[in-house]
């Protein structure tokens, strides 16, 4: 037979998959791999899907999503942000996050076109531009300024072939947030180099310590060449829905449309109705959720300051630890693994997420206090013990 696709063979499989799939044949293992939620979609938006179901909301809806969900994104953007966007034009509701990330590159990315990423950064960024056929370019960043972009290594690595860069605040995996000073001046440097920015924002409203998650689409003549990816599954606990959206000016938003017609024609119209309900409905579930992930990364961050030889970055936003595991001299996939068959502890190594981050390891908190107590406790035995 013939050869299969170069690009198809050239994305690799996500690491964190593969350790959650390490853990699955181990009794009694403590996962802090997968960043998904351990709570229920809250009941109404449940309701409103299955009466959107009873009433007969069995068939396609337009390609770029119904526009009463359309009409509430743009009020609650507004709200937020400041920013007005024309839900007829200039929104888009797509299969989760990831395919609003998908579309937003298959748009504005030719191949051998570059991308500007963090390093560390979320895996499938690096994959989703491959599939595209740019290429990724990564500027490593540190916990000595929050794992922000510096500026300066940042147009250091823009090159004639540079056409976009993602801003991810709060960020997966290390929970950093990009200050204000940053985002103006990455935005300075976009319009001085005519670059488009991506502006992943799913876990804009995880966050701590009175921080704020701004958005770089909200500075000045920023909102014509940035493409916020917006989802409702870490906000709403709704990962297995599958709804997400993108905001963006009419001709990329428009271009995206025209590819989401051809890639899944539209997103499930009974999800598009559960989603309406969560930005119209009671808030309260939304804020206990909030609730509990800080008090989850409060233990965290304590129980890390008490384990010798580990350094836990406090995360202000998301639901990720990014643990420093450097004084073990051993690499992130050596302590992962090892962590793993002594401790019945399953955590992610930081090279899924870059070059540079061989010296961490990933913790998602989005799971039970107890859970958590366990797990650090079996990590501390393990750092005294080994």
């Amino acid at each position: 037979m013939k050869e299969l696709s170069r690009t198809a063979k050239n994305v690799s499989p996500s690491p964190i998959r593969e350790m959650f799939n390490r853990a699955l044949a181990m009794e009694d293992v403590i996962s802090f791999t997968v960043g998904e939620p351990d709570f229920f979609t809250p009941s109404h938006i449940v309701e409103a899907a299955s009466a959107a179901l009873a009433r007969g909301e069995h068939h396609y809806t337009p390609n770029a999503g119904i526009l009463e969900l359309r009409k509430a994104i743009s009020r609650v953007t507004e709200a937020s942000h400041g920013l007005y966007y024309d839900p007829a034009s200039q929104i888009i509701v797509t299969a989760g996050g990831m395919e609003a990330l998908l579309l937003a590159m298959l748009t504005i990315l030719d191949p051998g076109d570059e991308l500007i990423l963090s390093d560390p950064c979320w895996t499938n960024y690096s994959r989703q531009a491959i599939i595209c056929g740019a290429i990724p370019r990564f500027v490593p960043v540190s916990a000595n300024n929050g794992f922000q972009f510096d500026p300066v290594s940042l147009e250091a690595a823009i090159t004639e072939k540079t056409k976009a860069l993602i801003v991810n605040s709060p960020s997966n995996p290390t929970g950093g947030i990009a200050s204000a000073p940053v985002l103006l001046a990455i935005a300075d440097i976009a319009k001085r180099h005519d670059l488009y920015v991506i502006s992943d924002e799913v876990y804009s409203s995880l966050l701590y310590d009175d921080n704020r998650a701004l958005s770089i689409a909200a500075l000045p003549d920023m909102a014509e060449r940035t493409i916020v990816i917006n989802s409702f599954s870490k906000t709403y606990a709704m990962t297995g829905w599958r709804v997400g959206y993108a905001l963006g000016n009419p001709a990329i938003i428009g271009n995206m449309v025209k590819l989401q017609e051809n890639v899944a024609a539209c997103v499930n119209s009974a999800a598009q109705y559960g989603a309406l309900a969560a930005l119209e409905g009671p808030q309260e579930p939304l804020h206990e959720m909030q609730k509990a992930y800080a008090s989850r990364r409060a233990l965290i961050v304590d129980g890390f300051s008490k384990i010798p030889g580990l350094t836990c970055f406090a995360p202000q936003g998301a639901f990720y630890a990014f643990v420093d595991i450097s004084e073990t001299k051993m690499s992130a996939r050596e302590f992962a693994l090892d962590l793993l068959e002594k401790a019945r502890v399953i955590v992610v190594p930081g090279d899924a997420f870059g070059e540079v981050s061989n010296r961490y390891v990933r913790l998602s908190f989005a799971t039970s206090e107890e859970t958590i107590k366990e797990g650090l406790a079996r990590i501390r035995n393990y750092m005294e013990n080994r």
